[in-house]
């Protein structure tokens, strides 16, 4: 798994989490501020795409995991 994959995964993963504990019908409903979590990583997914820079990939990198192509 390269870098840019792993980011992708633990996005993904912060994204549906968050909106399961933030959607009022979800059974882990717990508060709605929690889609303010999901605003944040969207946010940035979006400056990442347009800077084509990405701090979780920058500490993965450094972690071990291998750039992508």
């Amino acid at each position: 798994m390269t870098s840019w994959q792993l980011v992708r995964v633990i996005a993904g993963t912060f994204i549906l989490i968050s909106l399961a504990l933030g959607a009022p019908a979800s059974p882990w409903f717990i508060s709605e501020w929690f889609l303010a979590f999901t605003a944040f990583v969207g946010a940035n997914i979006l400056q990442s795409g347009l800077t084509q820079w990405c701090l979780m990939e920058s500490i993965v990198r450094k972690l071990g995991l291998k750039a992508g192509a």
